[in-house]
């Protein structure tokens, strides 16, 4: 291709030529799941299959309609969690378990088995605090917090499992049964279902290892208090859902979202709390696939057995909270949080994914930021205007109209001729510069990012194994695949002084459209069959992309300064553990809004109001 064919976008094309979005309906694991109604579970466990060791506790469980085994392993860890993986036995191919989120594997203790009947197990965490009842026939599991019951697994039966199976024999495409005329009724109910493909609008779907979905509910008892699960545009106070209404975690770059819609936007974190006055708990469902929840709370009947002589029960009216889990692909892996205090829990969750990055000192003041500054003089400019108004600033901000045609780490050498001059200027207030470094790169032989990209093998494959190409500012692009950690560790040595040539130590990134943003793409963004590092399709580490264009980014930041200087990179798109090495663009408006507060406030170098933190 020749570069002059590749027409960059303008803001105006891409707001008015907006895709739709997928309701869930039209999301086919969901209508799948969803056919699968509370009752008695398919599952039963193989209690003679138990096995103990010093990590876990392992046996496995089988569907009583198609006899497929599955294993499960539950682990107590240091800290007071719990965590459960079910997978299958001996899976067609090997299932996508998400890497690098956990800061390391965590530290085990070993469960001890109390009781172990014809249909039940018992296990009892190494402080005796904690037990976890396992039911054999139907399979579920109550978790047990000093005698008092506060979590059921499977109690309503909605384990899901999609088992990897080889392609059907007549496997044939939408587009081929629309040539041939096939179109009978078992064909007609596996397009509805979407299992070996799926369309969309006039984008067509091809699962190459066929339908994986999964899924597992929750019942917690005496909750009705439930939080999380960012990100929508929704209240703090998760809500009711009804058929067609979950909430949906997957990263998309949704212009104008509107509020009180439970539609994904930039982020997910897959992590949900639940309150009430005497216990928090947490559960963090590990899966960077599409992911759908569904919450319902409702008023049960609590049985009380009397302690004392005549044996009676009494009953009263106690809230349930009932949560369900739906990804795309992947496994079940999942982590219970036991708090008991809401700072507890916070520190549990971030003893697995880790601690917020501290930011630089200067990112706590106020940053300048807007599309667009058009050249080395309108930042002059804008730069004097703030002293002339005696208003404190920090940090300027740059967007995409300083690169020399959307061409990532390069500068326009006719409005920004002199970049280093620039922020020699800034530095002399003690101001610094953020830039924006998007992660689709132009399709230009001549621009040397794209060429090294292209020779290295760089980038996301479409499902014929060519590079996947999309449509983004600067036109038809191609995307990194920072999936890769060759690839990640390239992309961090381009913010080297040396290769990001006008670039100095006052310059910092912004990490945006990272969802990733395809502008003619289905729900605007990559196809789900594109092909990662490793021959992983999109579907299976979406959530992820963003993270990990961040955990290159900071990396980079940190090397160019030999890791004596703190990064600051602003991410759109974010899972969960992205506060480990950057911002997500919510947390600084947070930030933002917490500058406004009259407490607790001291004055930056430049009089510019912050928070003391406790």
């Amino acid at each position: 291709m020749e570069p002059a064919k590749h027409e960059e976008i303008s803001v105006q094309d891409e707001t008015m030529d907006k895709m739709k979005f997928k309701k869930c309906s039209q999301i086919a694991f969901y209508r799948r799941q969803k056919l699968l109604h509370p009752g008695k579970s398919l599952y039963r466990a193989l209690l003679d299959s138990v096995t103990l060791s010093n990590d876990n506790v392992k046996f496995q469980i089988i569907n009583e309609a198609n006899k497929v085994p599955l294993l499960v392993e539950i682990y107590e860890i240091e800290g007071n969690i719990f965590r459960v993986k079910i997978n299958e036995v001996a899976p067609l191919r090997t299932r996508y378990e998400v890497p690098d989120v956990l800061i390391k594997e965590p530290t085990t203790k070993r469960l001890s088995i109390t009781q172990k009947e014809t249909n039940i197990l018992v296990l009892t965490s190494t402080n005796e605090d904690h037990k976890l009842h396992i039911t054999a026939n139907p399979f579920q599991i109550e978790l047990e917090s000093k005698d008092e019951t506060i979590l059921s697994m499977n109690s309503r039966g909605l384990l899901y499992f999609e088992h990897l199976q080889p392609p059907p024999k007549n496997s044939k495409t939408a587009a081929e049964n629309k040539e041939d005329g096939s179109a009978d009724s078992a064909k007609e109910n596996q397009k509805d279902l979407g299992l070996w493909q799926e369309e969309f609008g006039s984008f067509l779907d091809i699962k190459a290892s066929g339908p994986s979905s999964v899924g597992l509910d929750f019942s917690l008892h005496g909750f009705e208090h439930i939080y999380g699960i960012p990100e929508h545009a929704e209240t703090l106070l998760l809500k009711n859902t009804s058929d067609d209404d979950a909430y949906r975690l997957y990263n998309l770059d949704i212009y104008g979202h509107k509020i009180h819609d439970k539609i994904g936007i930039y982020g997910s974190v897959p992590f949900l709390l639940a309150h009430k006055p005497n216990r928090t708990l947490g559960i963090f469902w590990l899966n960077s696939s599409e992911t759908l929840v569904d919450i319902s709370t409702k008023a049960v009947m609590e049985h009380i057995p009397s302690r004392s002589p005549p044996e009676t029960t009494k009953q009263r009216v106690v809230p349930q909270t009932d949560v369900r889990w739906m990804s795309e692909s992947g496994i079940v892996d999942v982590f219970l949080l036991m708090g008991p205090t809401a700072f507890d829990i916070f520190k549990q969750y971030a003893q697995l994914t880790g601690t917020q990055a501290l930011p630089p000192f200067f990112s706590l003041g106020y940053h300048q930021c807007r599309w667009n500054y058009e050249d080395e003089q309108d930042v002059k400019s804008v730069d004097a205007g703030f002293d002339q108004h005696d208003i404190p600033y920090d940090v300027m901000w740059l967007d995409i109209e300083h690169t020399e045609g959307k061409r990532y780490f390069t500068w326009d050498k006719k409005r920004f001729q002199n970049p280093r001059r620039m922020q020699e200027l800034l530095r002399k207030k003690k101001r610094k510069l953020v830039v924006i470094i998007d992660p689709h790169i132009k399709i230009d032989p001549a621009y040397t990012i794209y060429s090294q990209g292209k020779s290295k093998d760089y980038f996301v494959k479409d499902r014929n194994g060519k590079d996947f190409e999309g449509v983004c500012w600067p036109g038809s692009s191609c995307y990194l695949d920072f999936t890769n950690p060759e690839v990640r560790e390239w992309y961090a040595d381009l913010f080297a002084f040396q290769t990001y040539k006008g670039s100095t130590d006052i310059l910092f990134v912004w990490n945006d459209m990272n969802e990733p943003s395809v502008f003619k793409g289905a729900e605007l963004t990559m196809q789900k069959d594109a092909v990662h590092h490793g021959g992983w399709e999109h579907r299976e580490v979406h959530n992820l992309y963003g993270f990990y264009q961040q955990m290159a980014t900071a990396e980079g930041l940190i090397k160019r300064s030999g890791g004596g200087e703190r990064p600051f990179v602003l991410t759109r798109s974010f899972f969960a553990g992205s506060q480990k090495s950057s911002m997500d663009r919510g947390q600084h408006s947070r930030l933002e809004l917490l500058e406004n507060l009259h407490s607790n406030v001291a004055h930056s170098q430049h009089g510019r109001n912050f928070i003391l933190w406790r």
